[in-house]
This record gives structure tokens, sequence and C-alpha cells, in this order.
């Protein structure tokens, strides 16, 4: 197996990874209805999508400018569902 095989494979790997602990996620938002998890779920699922996209299209890689996009937008997504859920906490008191 070559080096491009492996990358593609562990790439892959964390594809599937991502996208299983979107469906934890969104398991957790069903049963509490807490915004919080859908934040996660929705940036998990767009890692999920970066890592495809990486082994599917040959310019969509680590030093491409679409994928620093595209994280941004998942971590910011993180942040956003933290701050949420620490004013709505703030807001309840």
């Amino acid at each position: 197996m070559n080096d491009q095989a492996m990358i593609d494979f562990l790439l892959g790997a964390i594809a599937m990874a991502a996208a299983v602990a979107g469906l934890v996620f969104l398991r957790y938002y069903g049963r509490t209805r807490d915004r919080f998890f859908l934040y996660f779920t929705a940036s998990l699922w767009l890692e999920t999508v970066g890592r495809v996209l990486s082994v599917s299209i040959a310019g969509f890689d680590d030093s491409s400018n679409n994928i620093f996009i595209l994280r941004f937008i998942e971590y910011l997504l993180i942040l956003l569902a933290i701050l949420d859920k620490n004013f709505a906490q703030r807001r309840d008191r």
C-alpha cells in the first residue's frame, strides 16, 4: 500500500468517526432539546464533509484555502455552542 492510499484510508476513518460522533450528539439533542448538541452535530458533520472532499477533490487538501474556511466555520460553531450555553445559564438566573 502506497503512502497516498494510507492517507486516504486514514482520512476516511476520521470522516467516519466524525459522522458517528455527530450522530451521538444528535441523539443527545433528541433527548434534551439542548441547542448545544445541535451545534456540535453540525460541526462534526462539516468535519466529515471536509475530510470526504479532501479525498475526493484533488485541489481540496490541507494547503487549500477552502479547507481553512470550512474548518473556521466548524470551530466557530463550537465557539457559538459554548457561548450560547453560558449565556443561556446566565439568562435563567
